[in-house]
């Protein structure tokens, strides 16, 4: 027997008390020798990384075929699912690296990670597990290109911890290395492969493969686990073996702050996210934690400035003595490094992944006072956009790309002020109120362009006003009434809209406030014009002028002279309309105000259109179409497109007349705008008259007249009420069509109109004649203008 094993036992008995033989027990098989093949496939429901698999494969192998060292890394945050992505590629390589394919477990994210000797060790006894090492590295480094030369050998080095501890595995020719790690570093020669998250299709695929009961929330479910392998795979293993319903399980995942604590395996507690994260976490010094927690904040991308605005340096002690403290560009930088953090390096902008901000916001020491100086950099770059947009020309579109680019952010941090007062401390009421207002008037011309009258605008300058009246600031309540009246008046609530206007008119009068008092003067022409008072709304734009002039505000000015325009035009008299137009474009022009110059283009449009010039009111609405779209007036873009359509009806294009009623409706419905919706209605409702589809030309004019009478309309109502008439006069229903027609020339009589005693005139013909055929070419059908 070759070999056998000694124990070492003892006897018993008086001669041999105490002392010990040596017996021969039993022979053992000698020592099993380490297979060379280590690397088992990836995960049977492994998803996506097509792309990445393709680019490390081809790297790796091409590397080898030239002779070169062939080095793949793979790089990002835990839990993405770098290892099982190394595995998926390993196995594509493994005909290439027949002599051996090893797994190296570096430890990198853990308190006591290989070092570079033990890892050269680990891998030099795979091969030799007798073999007696040394410990100096150069010796071992040199045992190892020795062992591996001539040889085809895959190495896998998973979880590295650094540059340092990887260096000394590079292999000679022939054989290559493929690692991951939460660090981003490079090794010459190294092909990366930087993973984020998985798509929204792969992220659902992966939750129904391992648990097909997740059904019809898969997509939800994908979005609330960021789309990371780990988390996905996590939360679909609770649901495959949970007794609870999936709509309990996707009710936990919700809560954001409760989240991370879902993300767990039961049966494995060190398995989960949170863990995951720790791990990273665990790796930088407090300093460095205290930044990240505090970046937390931030629910998307942000520049240096911001982060220099809400990260609190505070300089440390060190028995008595001050020490500086790494600088924040640096910090951010270890962070990228660590990949806690993203960076795009183009735009200069950083951004961390949604579950590591939950993560953070665990953990931020003073949340409430980092989240108000947030609210406040974004107040001030909310007003710095809006200031560019005032300048005008070039700056138009500065400023809407700046709002563009930072809205997010906007959004978060006043919706954020607009929660904290609904609860507000006493502590803080002050400041949070001062956010309020401090968004409302950084918001007063590009947010008007941008938010969602009912849905974002309304409840947040409720809350201005609110907020104005606590701080019992008379004149900043008047500013915010306007701003709330507008917002209003947008959504065809002229009545709402007057009484918040007149409540600040008096306010500003009593203060003396001309700027305050002029605005709202406009806001009130306005009202009563869209109300059909024409002559109540040259009233109040005539005093509003007189003060833009005294003051020399050549913005409102030029506005104020292009809505004169229009009740000039509404009153029928288009030449002195063109004549204010002119005089208005003129000055934003001057100005560079280009919002201003698109609306008075359009209202040109509609005055040469009026003037049967239809080639010219189009040249007219295309420009103001460009401006609209140049600067993303959703709103103003609609109208255009309604205006194109009714002159390309007049000129015997119904059929396109027609594609741009619908464009024009589909855009007053999606900003919920419903003047323009009733207008669109309507000249959908005269344009399928044309063709003959009566039916469905009636069904257009009574949306049309609804919308007219909800939001108060008279003019709206009397030009439904016209065209449903004459439809209804047409197919014999004389009484009710009478009735209908009558509504439009009491209006027009109310205001002054120069052609009410014609219509009136017509409705009285119409009561006299019962023959059908005589009332063809009677009636003319209105659009809106």
């Amino acid at each position: 027997m070759d070999n056998w094993y000694i124990e070492h036992i003892q006897i018993e008995g008086d001669a041999y008390f105490g002392s010990t033989i040596y017996q021969t027990i039993y022979e053992v098989p000698p020592p099993t020798i380490k297979p060379l093949h280590q690397l088992r496939p990836p995960v049977t429901d492994f998803v996506g990384r097509v792309g990445e698999i393709e680019q490390l494969v081809q790297a790796i192998c091409k590397a080898t075929e030239s002779g070169e060292v062939a080095i793949g890394g793979i790089r990002g945050l835990g839990g993405m699912g770098k290892t099982q992505l190394a595995y998926a590629v390993a196995q594509r390589l493994a005909e290439t690296f027949p002599d051996a394919q090893l797994h190296l477990e570096l430890r990198g994210t853990s308190d006591n990670p290989l070092t570079p000797e033990q890892a050269l060790q680990t891998i030099i006894r795979a091969f030799e597990p007798l073999a007696q090492l040394p410990d100096n590295p150069g010796a071992l480094r040199s045992i190892y290109l020795t062992l591996l030369k001539g040889k085809h050998v895959l190495i896998l080095a998973d979880d590295a911890r650094d540059k340092g501890q990887i260096e000394e595995l590079l292999p000679p020719p022939g054989c290559a290395l493929l690692l991951t790690s939460r660090q981003r570093f490079t090794l010459p020669g190294m092909e990366i492969s930087d993973i984020d998250t998985l798509s929204q299709l792969e992220a659902e695929t992966l939750l129904l493969e391992v648990s097909p009961r997740i059904g019809s929330t898969a997509s939800r479910t994908a979005q609330l686990c960021g789309w990371v392998p780990l988390a996905l795979r996590l939360y679909a293993s609770i649901c495959a073996s949970s007794a609870m319903s999936i709509e309990y399980h996707l009710k936990a995942l919700e809560d954001e702050r409760a989240r991370l604590a879902h993300l767990r395996d039961p049966d494995a507690p060190n398995t989960n996210v949170e863990a995951s994260l720790q791990l990273s976490y665990a790796t930088l010094d407090p300093q460095v934690q205290k930044v990240l927690c505090q970046l937390s904040v931030f629910p998307s991308s942000f520049d240096i400035a911001a982060a220099r605005a809400v990260v609190l340096m505070r300089q440390g002690e060190v028995q008595g003595t001050a020490i500086d403290h790494q600088p924040l560009d640096e910090m951010l930088d270890l962070l990228y490094r660590r990949s806690l953090l993203e960076c795009d390096r183009q735009t200069g902008r950083y951004s961390l992944h949604y579950l590591v901000r939950i993560f953070g916001l665990g953990r931020v020491e003073g949340e409430e006072a980092a989240r108000i100086r947030y609210a406040q950099h974004y107040a001030l770059i909310a007003a710095q956009a809006d200031n560019l947009y005032k300048k005008g020309g070039e700056n138009v579109l500065l400023g809407l790309k700046l709002f563009d680019q930072e809205r997010a952010n906007i959004d978060a941090g006043w919706n954020w002020a607009q929660m904290q007062a609904k609860g507000q401390s006493n502590s803080i009421s002050e400041a949070i109120n001062a956010l309020l207002l401090n968004y409302a008037f950084a918001t007063a011309y590009v947010g008007d362009l941008r938010y969602n009258k009912h849905q974002e605008r309304i409840s947040r300058l409720e809350a201005a006003v609110g907020a104005a009246r606590s701080l019992n600031h008379r004149g900043v309540e008047s500013y915010a009434l306007g701003y709330l009246g507008v917002a209003y008046a947008a959504l065809g609530e002229i009545r709402k809209a007057i009484q918040y206007y007149e409540q600040g008119l008096e306010i500003a009068r009593e203060l003396g406030d001309l700027l305050s008092e002029r605005n709202t003067l406009g806001n009130l022409g306005n009202a009563y014009r869209d109300l059909g008072e024409t002559r109540k709304a040259i009233q109040y734009y005539e005093q509003g002028l007189e003060i833009a002039r005294e003051t020399r505000d050549h913005r409102n000015e030029g506005k104020t002279l292009g809505n004169l325009g229009i009740v000039y035009k509404n009153l029928g008299d288009t030449r002195k309309a063109i004549q204010y137009y002119e005089q208005g474009l003129e000055i934003a022009r001057e100005i560079g105000d280009r919002r201003s110059q698109g609306n008075i283009l359009g209202n040109l449009g509609v005055a040469y259109a009026v003037l049967g010039d239809r080639r010219k009111a189009i040249q007219y609405y295309e420009q103001n179409l460009e401006i609209a779209r140049e600067i993303g007036d959703r709103r103003n873009e609609g109208n255009i497109l309604g205006n194109l359509g009714i002159e390309y009806k007049n000129l015997g294009d119904t059929r396109k007349a027609i594609q741009y009623y619908e464009q024009g409706l589909e855009i007053a419905r999606e900003t919920g705008d419903r003047p323009s919706q009733g207008k669109a209605l309507g000249n959908l409702g005269v344009a399928y008259a044309a063709l003959g589809d009566r039916r469905k030309a009636m069904l257009y004019h009574e949306q049309n007249l609804e919308i007219a009478r909800e939001i108060g309309s008279r003019q709206g109502e009397g030009i439904a009420s016209w065209n449903l008439g004459a439809l209804l006069a047409e197919e014999g229903n004389l009484t009710r069509a009478v009735e209908l027609l009558q509504i439009r020339v009491a209006y027009e009589r109310e205001i002054g109109h120069r052609d009410a005693e014609k219509h009136a005139a017509t409705v009285e013909e119409l009561r006299k004649r019962a023959n059908r055929r005589s009332l063809r070419g009677l009636l003319t059908r209105w659009w809106w203008p």
